[in-house]
C-alpha cells in the first residue's frame, strides 16, 4: 500500500491491494473433475453390478474338456479345475457382494442417522446411551463381531447382511451427532425449542436436511468396508454359502491351487474386488469435496 509495490503475499484486484493470494482449490475444472470422476465411478459400479446379474447363470457353467486353462483370448480371466469361466464368475461375485455391501451400508447408515439425531436433541440420558453404545460397538473387533452374528443367524447372506449392518454405525454416528450438537447450539433451534416444537419435528426439519450432506458422504464410504468384510467372513467360511458366486468363496476356493501354478484363479478376483473398493473411496472423496464449504462456493 501506500505505492510501494505488492510484497509476496500482496496481488492487484480491481485497483484494489489485497494482502492474500485468492486460494480457489477447484480453479481449472477441478470441482467438474471430482464430479466428473463420481459419475464414472458409478457406471462403472452399475455396470459391473448389471453385467454380474446377466453373467450368473454362465457363472456356475462346467465344461471338464476346458478346465485350469490359463487367461487367453476365450476365457480373459481363464478357467477353474471345473472348468467354470472365471470372468464370469468373478462379474458374478461382485455382483453378490454389491447387492449385500449396499444393502448393508443403508441400514447401518440409518441407524447411525437415527442414533445420531437422538443422541443430539434426546437429553443428556439419550446421549449417554448411544455414547455407551459407540463404545461398546467399537470396543469389539469388527471381524469378529459380524462373524458372531452371522453365526448366530445361521450365516448366508441374511447373516452377512445384518451383522455388517450392525458394526458399522458407530463411526458415522460420532460424526453425525458432532454436527447435529453444533446446529442445536444455533439461535433459531433455542427459538423452536421455546416455542413448543416437538424434537421430532425439528429432527425432520432442521438436522436431517442439515447432516444431508455429511450422511451421503458416509453413506458411500461405508461400502467398500461392508464389501471388504463380507469378502472376508466369506473367506474365512462364515459367510455365504459355497454354492453362491461371492468373492470370498472364489478366493477360499483358489488358495488350494495356487501351489499348482493357478494363480489366476485369486489374482483376477482380488483386483476387481480392489477396483471395486477404489471406485468406491474415489465417490466419496469426491462427494466429501463438493460439499465442502470451499466446493459449494467455488
Amino acid at each position: 500500500m501506500f505505492g510501494s509495490k505488492p510484497g509476496p503475499r500482496e496481488a492487484q484486484a480491481d485497483g484494489l491491494t489485497l494482502f492474500h493470494d485468492i486460494e480457489r482449490p477447484y480453479a481449472r475444472g477441478g470441482r467438474r473433475a471430482w464430479l466428473a470422476g463420481c459419475v464414472l465411478a458409478a457406471v462403472a459400479l452399475v455396470c459391473v453390478a448389471v453385467a454380474g446379474a446377466l453373467l450368473s447363470p454362465a457363472a456356475g457353467a462346467t465344461d471338464f474338456a476346458q478346465k485350469n486353462l490359463a487367461p487367453c483370448a476365450g476365457h480373459l480371466f481363464g478357467t477353474d479345475w471345473m472348468g467354470r469361466d472365471m470372468l464370469a464368475r468373478t462379474l458374478a461375485g461382485i455382483a453378490t457382494s454389491l447387492a449385500v455391501g449396499t444393502l448393508s451400508a443403508a441400514v447401518s447408515s440409518v441407524i447411525a442417522l437415527a442414533l445420531a439425531t437422538v443422541a443430539a436433541l434426546g437429553g443428556p440420558r439419550a446421549d449417554a446411551v448411544v455414547s455407551w453404545l459407540i463404545d461398546l460397538v467399537m470396543g469389539i473387533p469388527h471381524l469378529i463381531l459380524i462373524i458372531l452374528v452371522s453365526y448366530a443367524l445361521g450365516r448366508g447372506a441374511v447373516g452377512v447382511t445384518v451383522g455388517v449392518a450392525l458394526t458399522h454405525w458407530p463411526s458415522l454416528t460420532r460424526v453425525l451427532r458432532a454436527e447435529i450438537m453444533q446446529l442445536r447450539a444455533q439461535p433459531f433451534m433455542a427459538c423452536s425449542r421455546a416455542l413448543g416444537i416437538s424434537g421430532m419435528r425439528m429432527a425432520l426439519t432442521h438436522a436431517v436436511p442439515y447432516v444431508l450432506p455429511q450422511y451421503l458422504v458416509g453413506l458411500v464410504l461405508l461400502f467398500p468396508h461392508a464389501i471388504l468384510h463380507e469378502a472376508s467372513i466369506t473367506f474365512l467360511g462364515f459367510g455365504l454359502s459355497p454354492e453362491q458366486p461371492a468373492i470370498g468363496v472364489i478366493l477360499s476356493e483358489a488358495m488350494g491351487y495356487l501351489t499348482a501354478g493357478s494363480w489366476w484363479l485369486a489374482v483376477f478376483p482380488g483386483l476387481v474386488l480392489l477396483l471395486v473398493v477404489l471406485m468406491f473411496d474415489r465417490m466419496g472423496s469426491g462427494l466429501r469435496c463438493l460439499v465442502s464449504p470451499q466446493g459449494v462456493q467455488s
